[in-house]
């Protein structure tokens, strides 16, 4: 058991009252409840990413080609606790291979490793998870998911605007959105598609609040870096690496996007 925070209570979220004989709240407890909340949806990195870091491939080369962008991200992990506290987040914009959702997995990487719940998905995935609270064998329903997603530290959704649009999708964006940027809780994002397109496929309403949750997207700009570490693989006769989205839609023991080990269970994802 956890020690309490503020020293009161045994590390139970419970102080016992002597003179009504009685169990009383402690004041540790609610943000113990929260965290019990997000641990359903938190998860760990996907193991194509577990060691990513700046001074590795293929953040050396992103560093050539967006070095303000790698400044800018430096500056986020280095102050990670007080920017998620703050409810800053962060998001990347570019085309595909760029690198963003290498730079999105080091930000989350740094919120775990200061002991922050952080959920990752990609967008279609995460759609996917809360169509599937419809069911019958759901664990939890739509609006007890929707509670977890935005309990959770830091909210990471890879691939923004890549889910076909419909009222019912811009319903549960603008839901999640919404409600971490009134609960003052960040989030982690990429998207290939521009400011306008944005709009018109997720809504001017989520897009204003991501806007205001975490300012202007990073452009990223630079070849496909999948080709490119895949050309330079092959050049020196080593075997050229898994495309991560392969590698996420993997079946075995990697870990995906709000896995098993997430603690929602697999029927509900696969």
């Amino acid at each position: 058991m956890s020690a309490c925070p503020d020293n009161r209570c045994d590390g139970s979220g419970f102080l016992f009252d002597e003179a009504t004989r009685r169990a009383v709240a402690c004041s540790c407890r609610p943000a113990k409840m929260a965290r019990k909340r997000a641990a359903a949806v938190a998860g760990r990195l996907p193991r194509r990413f577990a060691g990513v870091s700046f001074d590795r491939e293929p953040v050396v080369s992103i560093n050539r080609a967006n070095p303000a962008v790698i400044r800018a991200v430096r500056q986020y992990v280095g102050a990670i606790g007080e920017r998620l506290d703050a409810g800053r987040g962060i998001w990347f914009a570019g085309t595909v291979g760029t690198g963003k959702t290498t730079l999105a997995m080091l930000v989350s990487k740094a919120a775990m490793e200061a002991d922050r719940t952080v959920a990752i998905y990609s967008l279609p995935r995460l759609l996917g998870l809360l169509r599937d609270s419809y069911g019958d064998d759901a664990i939890y329903s739509l609006n007890e998911l929707i509670d977890r997603l935005c309990a959770v530290d830091l909210l990471h959704v890879d691939d923004v605007g890549a889910e076909q649009s419909s009222p019912w999708v811009l319903e549960q964006l603008y839901a999640i959105v919404n409600t971490r940027y009134e609960d003052g809780k960040a989030m982690v994002l990429t998207t290939n598609l521009d400011h306008a397109e944005l709009e018109a496929q997720i809504g001017e309403r989520t897009v204003s609040r991501l806007y205001e949750m975490c300012g202007d997207p990073l452009p990223m700009f630079g070849d496909d870096q999948r080709r490119e570490t895949e050309f330079r693989s092959y050049a020196a006769g080593t075997q050229a690496p898994v495309d991560e989205d392969a590698e996420w839609e993997r079946a075995g023991s990697a870990p995906r996007y709000g896995s098993a080990d997430a603690g929602l269970g697999r029927r509900l994802l696969d």
